[in-house]
């Protein structure tokens, strides 16, 4: 979702444009494990799509180009911007005394990373997670910087209620692990960043409050937007 104000797509940021990012999962092994001829052989025999791409581009030419451009299209159309929170920051509502303590810590917490009103500063950090057993690398694998080892893309919290398992290799099931995480799990890995380096200390309360007001970026307009899922 939001994917027009992102300057790069997928967790190490290797893809800088959306009309490729669709490349990576069709060809990857352990995703699609498709290749792009074999992609367009499928949609050139299909009943529908010649019809569609001619409806679209004004001819039935299906091209590798056109295909990449007609899943960007589609996915700068998935745009979340009405949840609770944004009634809220519009004036046409106002948090309950608990999400609003959320908002609070939020604001004084997460903030510095997870930046209004995207929730993403779209920077790539280290948070502090024990490298996991593929050794992923992150960032450094995409700029070559040893700097960069074990960085990965601050994701976005909007509809994070929804969106588990949680961090780049989704190790964490629910938002009370990645809260605990944060809390007391922050591991002293290379180039962990400096804003997690000692942990972000919630006390039972604030956890409370804190999910509260997280639970206010959920966005259940977009999420049962029917013209965005298979009819």
């Amino acid at each position: 979702m939001n994917l027009a104000w992102s300057p790069t797509f997928m967790w190490d940021g290797g893809i800088f444009d959306l009309d490729f990012q669709p490349i990576a999962p069709i060809t990857n092994h352990v995703e699609m494990d498709e290749s792009i001829d074999n992609i367009l052989v499928k949609l050139r025999s299909h009943p529908d799509y010649p019809a569609l791409f001619k409806k679209a581009f004004g001819s039935d030419e299906i091209s590798t180009a056109r295909t990449m451009k007609a899943l960007s299209q589609f996915m700068v159309m998935c745009v979340s911007a009405d949840a609770r929170y944004d009634s809220v920051v519009r004036g046409l509502s106002a948090f309950s005394p608990i999400e609003e303590a959320g908002y609070a810590i939020f604001k004084q917490k997460c903030a510095s990373c997870h930046k209004e009103p995207l929730f993403t500063d779209h920077s790539f950090r280290n948070n502090g997670l024990a490298i996991g057993l593929n050794g992923d690398e992150g960032r450094a694998e995409v700029t070559l910087n040893p700097s960069d080892r074990f960085r990965f893309k601050v994701p976005s919290l909007r509809n994070v209620e929804f969106t588990a398992p949680y961090m780049h290799d989704g190790r964490f099931v629910t938002l009370d692990a990645v809260l605990n995480h944060y809390a007391g799990g922050v591991q002293q890995t290379p180039n962990v960043d400096s804003l997690v380096r000692n942990g972000i200390a919630l006390t039972p309360e604030e956890k409370t409050n804190l999910l509260a007001f997280l639970r206010t970026l959920s966005d259940r307009k977009f999420l049962a937007n029917q013209s965005l899922s298979e009819q």
